[in-house]
């Protein structure tokens, strides 16, 4: 996804060797990672993939980021140990407001650390979305969705510039560790209104440093949502350079059209 320079500088930070290791483990590698996009939904008990939601808007319609874009290298950011030992599930999901009863997307789920910590949350009354791009993830969300029993969980398959989740069927979408690497960002968010209900929220745990070196600076995070019609509702620092946003989606009807979109970038760019 993102050019040879961008790369090499990625791949002189410690961080993404850890990320490689991550990758091997879990049986995945960098070059699987950027293969196969398409579309379709895997239930917990259906091995045949079906479409989530018609397809929206082509990304041709939506202007490309000012910006690079990381490569997507791993189905986790980090240890899930790790993870709990620093209470990030907890942290996100309080900032959230996540509840029972509740449709809560993940999206770019991975191997399915969240997907598998929201389930219980939301209960029987409510759904999980775990939604990715790579199918080589989806296979190891999938398999952990059956072995842990997670009957109130979808497994969805989706493209770059398309999240492909039910029409106004989202109360709460997840992007955890992953917006720096979202190739088409506006035609993305786009499309995601479409599928968020009225009042629904987008929830973003980044880190506030350069997107080559995976991360989101705040005022560029801001300024993309803010082009596609997204409101900021808050901003949490919990950590030294970890921060988690929430924004309110647009609702479908009142969105920028992309040409609108296009020609507002073009006035006032968003530089990294």
């Amino acid at each position: 996804m993102m050019g040879s320079t961008a790369t090499r500088r990625m791949l002189s930070s410690a961080g993404v060797a850890t990320l490689l290791a991550i990758v091997f483990a879990c049986g995945a590698n960098a070059e699987g990672a950027t293969r196969g996009r398409g579309t379709g939904v895997v239930t917990v008990h259906q091995d045949t993939i079906g479409p989530a939601a018609p397809p929206g808007a082509p990304a041709s319609q939506f202007p490309a980021p000012r910006r690079e874009v990381a490569d997507i290298v791993a189905p986790r950011w980090t240890a899930e140990d790790t993870r709990d030992d620093a209470g990030e599930f907890g942290t996100v999901a309080k900032i959230a407001g996540i509840r029972e009863g509740q449709r809560v997307a993940d999206i770019g789920a991975g191997d399915g650390y969240y997907v598998a910590r929201l389930a219980p949350l939301v209960g029987a009354t409510g759904t999980v979305y775990g939604q990715d791009i790579v199918p080589e993830y989806l296979g190891l969300l999938q398999r952990r969705v059956r072995d842990d029993g997670l009957t109130n969980v979808r497994v969805v398959l989706g493209e770059p510039h398309d999240p492909r989740l039910p029409a106004r069927g989202v109360d709460v979408a997840l992007m955890i560790h992953m917006y720096h690497e979202i190739a088409q960002p506006f035609a993305l968010l786009w499309n995601l209104a479409s599928a968020m209900r009225p009042g629904g929220t987008l929830v973003i745990l980044d880190l506030e440093r350069p997107t080559y070196a995976h991360g989101t600076p705040p005022s560029l995070l801001r300024c993309e949502l803010a082009a596609v019609g997204y409101r900021e509702r808050s901003f949490t620092r919990t950590g030294p350079d970890e921060y988690v946003a929430v924004f309110v989606a647009p609702d479908s009807a009142q969105r920028p059209a992309p040409s609108d979109i296009s020609a507002a970038l073009q006035a006032r760019r968003c530089r990294a």
